[in-house]
């Protein structure tokens, strides 16, 4: 199982502040692809951390990894 943590509006959109999917390994690219086409989230602008450390989107996220979904926050 790979953890993957939502923050933000994307828990509102997701539905869930965590998610757990059943996978042995796949890359960072193909997780956003598969998120996006479950959830319809817009993975263009997210940094993705895998294990507390920032992640390309061709490194491999194994079973056992946590994975952290931060969209781009803004203030002033």
């Amino acid at each position: 199982m790979i953890n993957v943590l939502c923050f933000a509006h994307l828990k509102e959109q997701v539905g869930q502040e965590q998610l757990e999917l059943a996978h042995d390994e796949l890359t960072v690219k193909e997780l956003l692809q598969e998120l996006h086409e479950q959830h319809s989230i817009d993975t263009d602008s997210l940094i993705v951390a895998v294990n507390e450390e920032y992640a390309d989107v061709d490194d491999v996220i194994k079973s056992g990894d946590t994975v952290a979904l931060i969209p781009p926050v803004s203030g002033g």
